[in-house]
């Protein structure tokens, strides 16, 4: 069945908007009617080589929508159930899944390398990360597909699959941010406004939002952000000052570059905790003395995925949408149709709003 889809042709070239030959689902696959999918930096990554994936590929990793059909062995979810994707499906075999650590999957991103779908002239497409939710529909293996829970919009729900599962769980598990604690935020896009969101849950007592662009005060803001400081090379001593010359407890970094990291190293109290959620290219090099690995006394973590395990976490984030603490809609500056992808690529790389968000 033929589908229109954003492929990627070659690592650096531009998507394309095309009509795809979509399989019907094998034995444990899962076949999805997309509603929508986030526009995310990693797509970005993914496109421009930062992040190594088969090519030519359908991209796009963040996506909700309803199951149009289940091949055989699927029992989770059935024909017209409505369900989150899971770009990255843990194995449950491998030494990281052993020691419970799903995130670190050894083998999370294998399917990326099969044979997703064709194009017209019989091309062989890949899955990007495993789910290419830059489609109409498309066709998963079943450990892709997390049952949506009640009362969330299908449409916002796509942001569950990566930003708010990312966000949150920096805050919740890889920082562990506690009561009254203080926070900064480095960068306010998608991934930066729901760590945002989740230092407001956690009850960070104030919130640093930093960026670059004045415009994004007010999406910050609106995102739980007490203070907002626009970055530049005395972004560590405003944080200072905002903090009675101490610094913040907890600094999560969501932009990837080594001036940012660093900064929000700098901006982090004596024994205070560092975590890098950006994803940055092999040439953004962050150097440290020995001496103030000592003196400081600071944690600096990797984050991947928000250290999640999205089957147990993905329920939490539904009960705080419920209730009123996480709001969606919020996170998402624009909502565009596939062909608006590519624009959408040329704002991130400007580093224009927060979430654009696909609506098929």
């Amino acid at each position: 069945m033929a589908v229109r889809a954003a492929v990627l042709p070659a690592i650096g070239a531009p998507l394309e908007i095309t009509g795809i030959e979509l399989p019907d689902p094998g034995p444990g696959q899962v076949r999805v009617r997309l509603a929508a999918a986030g526009v995310c930096h990693s797509d970005l990554s993914l496109s421009n080589g930062t992040m190594r994936v088969p090519v030519p590929a359908v991209l796009g990793h963040e996506g909700a929508g309803t199951v149009a059909s289940v091949g055989e062995g699927v029992t989770h979810v059935a024909p017209g159930d409505p369900v989150v994707l899971n770009w990255a499906p843990a194995c449950g075999a491998c030494h990281a899944c052993a020691l419970g650590e799903v995130w670190l999957c050894a083998n999370a991103l294998s399917g990326a390398a099969g044979v997703h779908a064709r194009t017209s002239d019989g091309t062989e497409l890949h899955p990007g990360l495993n789910v290419a939710a830059f489609a109409e529909e498309t066709v998963v293996a079943a450990s892709c597909v997390l049952p949506l829970p009640d009362g969330v919009p299908l449409t916002d729900a796509a942001l569950l699959g990566c930003a708010v599962l990312t966000g949150y769980g920096a805050v919740h598990h890889s920082a562990r941010v506690r009561d009254g604690e203080t926070v900064a935020v480095f960068g306010a896009g998608g991934v930066g406004l729901a760590t945002l969101q989740a230092a407001r849950i956690a009850g960070a007592s104030r919130i640093i939002a930093v960026d670059v662009s004045p415009e994004k005060e007010e999406l910050a803001r609106a995102a739980g952000a007490t203070d907002y400081v626009l970055a530049s090379d005395a972004t560590a001593r405003e944080i200072r000052a905002l903090t009675g010359k101490q610094g913040v407890d907890v600094a999560v970094e969501c932009v990837g570059r080594a001036v940012s990291i660093r900064a929000a190293w700098d901006s982090t109290r004596r024994g205070g905790r560092t975590t890098v959620v950006g994803i940055g290219g092999k040439d953004q090099e962050v150097t440290f003395n020995a001496l103030e690995i000592f003196h400081w006394g600071r944690t600096l973590s990797g984050c991947v995925y928000g250290n999640t395990d999205p089957a147990r976490d993905v329920p939490v984030l539904a009960e705080h949408v419920r209730e009123g603490r996480l709001d969606l809609s919020a996170l998402v500056t624009e909502r565009i149709a596939l062909e608006g992808i590519p624009a959408a690529f040329e704002n991130m790389l400007a580093g224009k709003g927060g979430r654009a968000l696909v609506v098929f």
